[in-house]
């Protein structure tokens, strides 16, 4: 019989898996930065700077002594990472870049289906033109190319020719992000930014296979075959299958009844060493975290683990969020208590507070609510605020799940 592994052990094995079992304390530059940003996995990038942009957040809520300038040294100087896609725009250690040959491959002839049905023509034209002209004077932006394109005013995919042939190169590995001017990507040629080493390097489906799975089941603690696959978006379903097979079979994964949050068990996969592990109570410091952190990218997952709806719809009269688009999850321990909405005001020194909602039977009395200004002055600090202000009303009311 598959052995059951209860759901606060759960909670503490997947949070520990993606480095929020622990203090938010500790060195978090150079190697330190790159070996926590190893551990997790990848780290989303995402324009929205309601605070501080994801990227950011991610990295200060596991390690509050974390400097954005020591990022930008490990990507930019070091090489130690590259940006490409897993299910958004990521920053990727770069020892994985020769696993993504093969996603480039793929992309290459998926975008070709789609991408002559959603931008305007003309970009397939600017291939060679902008291969050329980076060869010749090196990285170049979205605004250093396609003089004389008509500029788009439809919104955000509304791209100008030059600038979707740009992020066509990128896709498929012509280009690499060299850096970043802001949050505007500087694209060169990828052997002018991927160290020799990894670009050189060639792996085997097979190789991809097994990297795939495995580094996603470390990464996650435990998960099913779909959960596996969503982690990385690397492979297909059925290679995750025929892998899952063979290694059960090998003895290096073991199946395993995950308990949820409604008391259900789940049928899962896990590493047989974990089954002997008892992790220690989780600190109970509250945590803001950023809604595009790695551990709460699997919405589906979260709701089932730990029983928390990101977002809540309800539909009477019409389909309405009940919270707004960008709300920031706050974790307790091994419990995510809450949704926060803040916003940095940084022309006036502040972070304001507007709404905090607590989950069902979350009492937020004084030493909580305490807590959390407390962690609200470490984000303000973070997000280049002096202070914190609030809505008369912040403290909300609990929405009930529809």
């Amino acid at each position: 019989m598959e052995q059951i592994i209860p759901n606060s052990m759960a909670r503490r094995l997947f949070l520990q898996a993606h480095a929020l079992g622990e203090a938010p304390s500790g060195p978090c530059r150079g190697q330190a930065l790159a070996e926590l940003i190893n551990r997790i996995g990848f780290v989303q990038v995402d324009s929205i700077n309601t605070v501080e942009r994801a990227h950011q957040m991610i990295l200060w809520s596991r390690r509050q002594s974390y400097d954005p300038k020591s990022l930008k040294q490990l990507m930019e100087r070091d090489r130690g990472l590259f940006e490409h896609w897993t299910h958004d725009a990521s920053i990727i250690p770069v020892e994985n870049f020769a696993f993504w040959k093969h996603r480039f491959a793929k992309d290459e002839d998926r975008l070709h289906k789609n991408w002559r049905r959603w931008f305007r023509e003309g970009y397939e034209a600017q291939f060679d033109t902008i291969l050329e002209r980076v060869a010749k004077d090196g990285p170049v932006s979205s605004s250093d190319v396609g003089e004389g394109e008509e500029r788009g005013k439809g919104g955000w995919w509304d791209w100008h020719p030059s600038k979707t042939a740009l992020e066509w190169l990128w896709r498929t590995g012509q280009l690499s992000v060299a850096r970043r001017d802001g949050f505007r990507k500087v694209y060169d040629l990828t052997e002018r930014v991927i160290p020799s080493s990894h670009l050189n390097r060639s792996v085997s489906r097979a190789e991809l296979i097994d990297w795939a799975c495995s580094s996603a089941l470390d990464r996650l603690g435990f998960g099913d075959k779909g959960e596996i696959v969503r982690y990385w978006n690397a492979i297909e379903k059925a290679e995750a299958l025929d892998w899952a097979k063979r290694s059960i079979e090998e003895g290096s994964i073991q199946p395993v009844l995950i308990e949820q949050a409604d008391g259900s068990l789940r049928p899962s996969l896990t590493r047989p060493h974990l089954l002997y592990l008892v992790p220690e109570p989780l600190p109970s410091r509250l945590r803001i975290l950023s809604p595009f952190d790695p551990a709460l990218r699997d919405r589906a997952r979260i709701e089932r683990l730990f029983g928390f709806h990101y977002r809540i719809e309800v539909f009477v009269p019409e389909p309405k969020r009940q919270y707004g688009y960008y709300v920031f999850p706050v974790m307790e321990g091994e419990a995510l208590i809450g949704r926060l909405d803040a916003k940095a005001l940084r022309a006036e020194g502040r972070l304001h507070l507007r709404a905090f909602w607590p989950e069902i039977g979350v009492n937020m009395g004084k030493q909580r609510s305490e807590r959390l200004m407390r962690e609200l002055d470490r984000l303000a600090r973070f997000g280049g605020c002096e202070r914190v202000t609030v809505e008369p009303n912040w403290l909300r009311a609990p929405m009930a799940t529809v």
